[in-house]
Order: C-alpha cells, then sequence, then structure tokens
C-alpha cells in the first residue's frame, strides 16, 4: 500500500487509481470533486475543452495577491505528472485550513493537472470504443494497439510543440510532417484547443512565474534564448537545490514549449520540470518517491 501524506486525509483517490496501476481522466474529475467538497479557500475553473470534450480545469488555491501557475500531464504518457500536482495541491489545501500553508502568504495557485485528458487516457487504454478517431490513431501509432510511449493528444499533435515561440523553427527541426505519437508540432501554433486553452488562462491571468511538469530526468530547465528575466537562474537553482537529486539546466535547441513562449512573451519566469527518473511512463509505484523530492521544489516555486 502507497503512504498517505502526513496527517492529512490527502490524494486517496490518486493512490487508489494508482494501485490499480495508472490514473485516469475520471480519477482526476471524482479527486475535484472531493477536494472541491472539503477544502474552502478552493475552487474550480473550467479553463477549455479537449478534442473528445472533456474539461481541461484549473484549480485555484486562494492566498496572497501574486498569481503563480504549474501545468501537468501535456505530454500523454506523462500522466504520472497529474496525480503528483494534484497531491501537492490538497497538501497545500489543507495546510492553509490548518492555518499555514508553505508560500500561501503571498501567493495563489492555479494548477491544471491534467491538461492533456485525452492522451493520458489513450496512453493507458489505449483507443476508446466508438472513437471517431481511431482509425486514424491505429495509423499514426504504426499499427499498433500499445499506446504507452503516446506523447501527443488525440490527434497526434505534441502539445508542447504547440506555443508560439519559433514555432516554425522547431517544426523544421523536428522534422514530423504529420500526426504522430510525439513531435509534430501541428498545423499552426495553439491549433489544439488543450494547448489554447493554457495560452488563454496565461494571457487572462498575470502570473508572476509558471512551471510546466514533465518526466523524467530530474532536471529544471529555466531559459529561453536568453530571453528570461535575471532572477530565473538563481530561482531555478534555488528549486534545484530544494529537491534531492535534481539540477538546474540551461537548454539549447529547444522551442515552441509552453515555458519557452511564456518567457518570450511575457519575460518572467518559466521552467519545465522534469520529475523522476527512468524510462516514460514512469511506473506507479515510483510515486511517493518522486513526490518526496518533487514537494519541496513545488513549495519554493510558489514562495518565489
Amino acid at each position: 500500500m502507497m503512504a498517505g501524506a502526513g496527517d492529512c486525509d490527502c490524494a486517496k483517490t490518486p493512490i487508489a487509481a494508482l494501485e490499480r496501476g495508472g490514473y485516469r481522466s475520471g480519477d482526476f474529475v471524482g479527486q475535484c470533486h472531493r477536494l472541491l467538497d472539503k477544502y474552502p479557500a478552493l475552487t474550480v475553473r473550467t479553463i477549455g475543452t479537449s478534442v473528445l470534450g472533456k474539461p481541461i480545469v484549473a484549480l485555484i488555491l486562494q492566498g496572497g495577491p501574486e498569481a503563480v501557475h504549474i501545468n501537468a500531464a501535456v505530454h500523454a504518457n506523462e500522466w504520472i505528472t497529474a496525480p503528483l500536482l494534484l497531491r501537492f495541491v490538497e497538501e497545500q489545501a489543507a495546510m492553509r485550513a490548518a492555518g499555514g500553508a508553505r508560500g500561501l502568504e503571498a501567493a495563489t495557485l492555479w494548477a491544471v493537472p491534467l491538461a492533456n485528458p485525452d492522451g493520458a487516457d489513450l496512453a493507458q487504454d489505449g483507443i476508446p470504443p466508438g472513437c471517431a478517431w481511431a482509425e486514424d490513431l491505429a495509423a499514426w501509432n504504426g499499427g499498433s494497439g500499445d499506446f504507452r510511449r503516446w506523447k501527443a493528444n488525440l490527434r497526434g499533435v505534441d502539445l508542447n510543440d504547440q506555443f508560439p515561440a519559433c514555432w516554425e523553427l522547431e517544426r523544421e527541426r523536428r522534422g514530423v510532417p504529420c500526426p504522430a505519437p510525439q513531435d509534430y508540432g501541428g498545423t499552426h501554433p495553439l491549433s489544439e484547443p488543450e494547448a489554447a486553452a493554457l495560452a488563454r488562462l496565461t494571457r487572462e491571468v498575470p502570473f508572476s512565474r509558471v512551471m510546466s511538469l514533465h518526466t523524467q530526468g530530474k532536471e529544471i530547465y529555466w531559459n529561453y534564448r536568453d530571453r528570461e528575466p535575471r532572477e530565473a537562474e538563481a530561482l531555478a537553482e534555488r528549486l534545484a537545490a530544494a529537491g534531492s537529486g535534481y539540477r538546474a539546466v540551461k537548454l539549447e535547441g529547444s522551442d515552441a514549449g509552453y515555458k519557452d513562449w511564456f518567457i518570450d512573451e511575457f519575460r518572467r519566469p518559466g521552467f519545465t520540470v522534469e520529475a523522476g527518473e527512468g524510462v516514460n511512463p514512469l511506473p506507479a509505484e515510483q510515486f511517493d518517491e518522486i513526490y518526496a523530492d518533487l514537494a519541496p521544489i513545488l513549495a519554493e516555486f510558489i514562495r518565489g
């Protein structure tokens, strides 16, 4: 049995789901309802819908006047980042209810734990019955019914190659001209409803800093074409020091990702965190270990 989180009654649905071997959009929706019923400081906002019409929601944990954002499960087979972020949100909500959440005196957290719900379900369960995209999905996946290595959304578009930050250069660099399990950037920036939802939210709410959770490698990327603010590197080093075995990395040769676009458009700190180690999808059995190393990084990010 995987351990709970401290003394609060945290994350029962993620644990139950993970013990069954995964974490689907239905698990996430059920957990959100329970958290909203339990914690008055936590509210929800639907920021968009997926290709299949599944809601993409932001959980808003009220704190101070500064707004910060974390998203997760942008890549389908990195679905474990969704319960990791949701566990953190609940721990923070429980501490706030008890009178003292780390960092929330200054900041309100906007969390989007499951940015790619269709993809997360596809990567775990394969093509859903009656799916209008079934024939195309099978072809894009090379005829295989095993979608465990699928990173894209349901239309075969890699959502972290979708943002308008040198999108054309990234498309050329990737060299993937059509829908695929990964690395296809779509027909144009923000063509996919999931990426467009994140962009709309980010343009509407004046986030001081953002973070996108991915797996794996225990690395924190903090730069983009020297357009990041001066304080970004120092904050990345603090984030890395907070987590066991993480390191801050100046990444070159990458465009069109969420944090790239945020840095480029707003000139504020943006980070990609590659959580855990191994081969994607990381096994559910690693959840507790990954979370123990990741949670201090997320708390330091909120503190800023």
